[in-house]
This record gives C-alpha cells, sequence and structure tokens, in this order.
C-alpha cells in the first residue's frame, strides 16, 4: 500500500490518500485475489491508519470488487487493473479493462438468470460511474467506510 499526495479530488490540500493498485492477468483466480486484497487494504487502512471500517463497508467493498473483476474476465480481453483509494470517507473501486464500450445497467427482470452485477453494484454503493479512457474504460464505485446512523445500508439517506 503506497499513499499519494492529492488535491482535486475533494480531499483538503496536505492530505494523503491511501491506494493500492494491482493488475490482474485474467487468469481464473484473479476474481479471489482481488477480493483478499480488498479485504487487506480495508484491515490495514484500519489497524495503521485509525480510520473506521465497519463490516458492512468490508462485505459490501468485497462484493464491488468481485462483481466489477467479473465483468472485466468476462467482456474484456486481456488484462485489467483494480485500484483502491480512500477518499474522504469512502473507498473508491476501480477497475479498469481494455474494452471501451461502456456498461449499460438493465432494467430489473426477476426471471432474468445471471447479468445482475451492474444493478447490484449501483444499489450497494454510495456513487458509481463509468467513463471512457484513452484505451479501454474505467469502472469507478464509492462505497461508505462507516455505518449511517439512520440506518440507510449504502451511507445514504433513503429518499
Amino acid at each position: 500500500m503506497e499513499s499519494v499526495p492529492v488535491g482535486e479530488d475533494g480531499t483538503t490540500q496536505g492530505e494523503q490518500a491511501l491506494q493500492t493498485t494491482v493488475a490482474l492477468d485474467g487468469d481464473g483466480t484473479d476474481i479471489a485475489h482481488a477480493r483478499h486484497l480488498a479485504t487487506g487494504f480495508l484491515t490495514r487502512v484500519q489497524a495503521e491508519h485509525g480510520l473506521p471500517v465497519s463490516q458492512r463497508a468490508l462485505d459490501v467493498t468485497q462484493l464491488v470488487v468481485s462483481e466489477l473483476v467479473t465483468n472485466a474476465r468476462k467482456y474484456a480481453p486481456g488484462p485489467a487493473l483494480l485500484d483502491l483509494r480512500i477518499a474522504g470517507d469512502t473507498v473508491e473501486v476501480s477497475v479498469w479493462d481494455s474494452d471501451p464500450v461502456l456498461p449499460i445497467a438493465r432494467a430489473a427482470d426477476a426471471g432474468r438468470v445471471g447479468q445482475h452485477g451492474l444493478e447490484i453494484v449501483m444499489a450497494v454503493a454510495q456513487g458509481f460511474e463509468a467513463q471512457r479512457e484513452p484505451v479501454g474504460k474505467r469502472i469507478t464505485a464509492r462505497i461508505a467506510l462507516i455505518d449511517d446512523p439512520g440506518g440507510a445500508v449504502t451511507g445514504r439517506q433513503p429518499l
């Protein structure tokens, strides 16, 4: 894990962002490896830097990592990158892959088997964005590190 300076993304000047990045080569162990990396990253952030990380945040981060890495393996040829970064009171999970086609969330369909990953990520994350890169695309989900005192699962107040 490395600390990198930030400034234009909402953190104050002089603050440090905690971040780790791993290249995933597309083999069958990527998803499990990515989940373990995410758990280890958040555990270290909590232990070494004293940031609060709820059990819900650990579980949701693992779920989001699983879904995004699974989609990268399934729909994009070649390698992918997983980036985990603390930004304020959230963890940002970003996955880059080589396919420039942006994902589209499908309409809810209880009869559909599979292909619910993006819907799941969007439902549990505080924020979500998909953007094209010069090569490929980057999908980013933001997850609250602590539970909302009002009980909202995503850290957002219910509408």
